[in-house]
């Protein structure tokens, strides 16, 4: 069964603020930010301006900087994100580091009853992107996960390796149209339960393991409209693509006796690849003890 679909730009903004205030809901967006110090303030601001400030829907923007080595954090922060390194949430837990570890910690370190998630390298953000995503979960007790997808071509590692893995692999999340993409959001008590893949893969995992836990009807997606962001070198796409792969192989049960830490390429410098995965938050003692 294909997920129920929606579209931002259908969804009565202020209708919204008044559903989520009769409800009593919260909502923390959450933005994973290595070295996007071009991008992230604008998409800071604009989530502050738009749905803080003009509309009260957003109840907390939380800014995950993992290591940059640029003022990203300090552009965040002066566009009104509370900025916490990866670092230093859950610290006793060790460092790591990769795209999933700072959802991961950025669920771990956020308030809100909705977590919603988007990228911080979006060029012209639209404060819809966090309309569309938030809405299905506050007008319909039955959506726990709705996940973002946008009006323009899938990207080079979506169609020559997600897409493929997901057909052979998992055909049950084919309807999504863009499984990797960076835009979602859950109800806490569904997110703090599942484990996180601390790479590049996450984005599937977490598709395939929403899928695993309460099934697709209880799923959705959204048209967010048109998304710009920035376009990677193609040799800078080849860890991703063997991070998603490792995760379709393994959420399909096909077990892996090895796997490389290092991807070897002719001409080219050698890349780590980043393979763990960080448990169910509700595992975490400390977590536990924040929450109760």
């Amino acid at each position: 069964m294909p997920p129920r679909s929606f579209v931002a730009a259908d969804v009565d903004i202020d209708a919204l603020c008044r559903a989520k205030a009769a409800a009593g809901a919260t909502v923390s967006v959450c933005i994973p930010a290595r070295d996007e110090e071009p991008t992230v303030g604008a998409v800071v601001a604009t989530i502050r301006r738009e749905l803080i400030d003009r509309h009260r829907l957003v109840d907390e923007i939380l800014v995950i900087d993992d290591r940059s080595t640029d003022r990203t954090a300090a552009v965040a922060e002066a566009a009104g994100a509370r900025v916490l390194a990866a670092s230093a949430v859950l610290p006793h837990l060790g460092a790591r580091t990769g795209k999933g570890e700072a959802l991961w910690k950025s669920l771990a370190a956020s308030e809100g009853e909705i977590v919603a998630w988007c990228d911080a390298d979006v060029r012209g953000f639209d404060p819809r992107f966090i309309v569309g995503l938030v809405a299905p979960l506050v007008l319909d007790d039955s959506i726990d996960f709705v996940k973002g997808w946008y009006e323009r071509n899938s990207g080079r590692v979506t169609e020559l390796t997600a897409r493929p893995a997901i057909a052979l692999l998992l055909p049950h999340l084919a309807g999504f149209a863009q499984p990797l993409s960076g835009e979602y959001a859950g109800r806490r008590e569904l997110l703090e339960r599942l484990p996180f893949a601390t790479g590049y893969g996450v984005d599937l995992a977490l598709l395939a393991d929403v899928a695993e836990e309460v099934g697709l009807d209880r799923m959705a997606q959204v048209d967010l409209g048109v998304r710009v962001h920035r376009n990677r070198a193609l040799e800078e796409l080849s860890p991703q693509a063997v991070a998603v792969l490792r995760v379709a192989l393994e959420r399909a049960g096909v077990a892996l006796s090895a796997f490389p830490t290092l991807l070897t390429r002719a001409g080219l410098d050698d890349v780590t690849i980043d393979h763990g995965e960080r448990p169910p938050l509700v595992d975490i003692a400390a977590y536990r003890r924040r929450s109760a």
